[in-house]
């Protein structure tokens, strides 16, 4: 396999309702990812199911961190590694650098890393603020996901990848919900 097309990775998928704590989580992780990383940090986000009250998910905090520069990142990992972070590499998409943790046994965090301005920054924020304003969408998304963690329970990659053509689909949505809020404003 290429770096464009990475094997999929297979892990049990566990659906589980949406826990207020995990705001409060993600906080305090995002703290430890940033006072670890001694290089500028644009911002770190939450993101993911987790970040959308109201919905199940699987219990794994996924963050966007956006970095002045991604090769100070690629040098600093080891920083990351410290606290349990695992470098995958751009996992298929360009300019990304993914980082996975896991916690007792079981996969706890997703950390997206990109460059300052890459699109897919905005994409991400841009899809779970969209899901947050509006709950009937998040409704829908969530009722995909248990479908496909039915059809899916042991294979975490075929999962995610079934999601793919929802999620374009509501990127556009979304995008266009963005552009039309900030042009009235």
């Amino acid at each position: 396999m290429t770096e464009e097309n990475p094997p999929l990775e297979q892990r049990k998928v566990e659906l589980v309702p949406h826990n207020p704590a995990w705001a409060e989580l993600a906080e305090k992780e995002a703290y430890r990812i940033l006072e670890i990383l001694p290089i500028p940090v644009i911002n770190i986000y939450h993101i993911g199911s987790t970040a959308i009250p109201g919905i199940k998910a699987k219990p794994i905090l996924d963050f966007v961190l956006e970095v002045e520069s991604i090769e100070a990142l690629e040098d600093h990992a080891d920083h990351l590694a410290e606290i349990g972070y695992q470098s995958k590499g751009e996992r298929g998409i360009p300019g990304r650098r993914f980082f996975t943790k896991d916690t007792d046994g079981s996969r706890s965090h997703h950390l997206h890393a990109f460059q300052e301005g890459h699109p897919e920054i905005k994409r991400h924020l841009v899809f779970r603020d969209y899901l947050r304003a509006h709950p009937q969408a998040a409704q829908e998304y969530q009722q995909l996901k248990e479908k496909l963690a039915k059809r899916y329970p042991e294979r975490s990659g075929n999962y995610t990848e079934a999601k793919t053509d929802f999620i374009l689909s509501m990127d556009e949505v979304a995008r266009y919900w963005y552009e039309q809020k900030h042009q009235n404003q």
